[in-house]
């Protein structure tokens, strides 16, 4: 781990995007940075093969199969950042920018260009601290 303009780092994240192409390695990060900076409360980790995030706050207790601590999970594809959040199915999407609605809960965003995202980024926010709202807290 690493603390970073106030942030704290999981050093595989970064070397996760470290061996990205250059342009996309920058997408990832700004959607990386968003994340972060959602939330006091949010850390990051490699889990599923991808760059994770979770809450680590004080939680009611759950069957750990219920994802409840992990907030949203970014698959690099290709072409563009799919982001899957494995509970989404909480999250009152105000803007419109969840997509699917998965038996399993799940929803999803995709970008595929940088100023894609830096469009939505305010929307992407909304989402997390939404998703925050309805942790069940300790």
């Amino acid at each position: 781990m690493s603390k970073l303009n106030g942030t704290v780092k999981d050093d595989k994240v970064t070397g996760f995007i470290r061996k990205l192409e250059p342009g996309f390695a920058t997408l990832i990060e700004e959607i990386r940075q968003a994340i972060l900076e959602s939330d006091a409360e949010i850390s990051e980790q490699i889990k599923w093969n991808s760059p994770s995030f979770f809450y680590t706050g004080d939680m009611v207790a759950f069957d750990p199969k219920e994802y409840k601590r992990d907030i949203v999970v970014v698959n690099v594809r290709k072409n563009e950042a799919l982001l899957v959040f494995p509970t989404g199915i909480v999250i009152e999407d105000e803007n419109g920018l969840l997509e699917g609605n998965y038996a399993d809960g799940r929803r999803i965003v995709k970008f595929k260009t940088l100023e894609d995202f830096r469009n939505r980024k305010d929307d992407l926010k909304a989402v997390i601290r939404n998703w925050l709202d309805k942790v069940e807290k300790r």
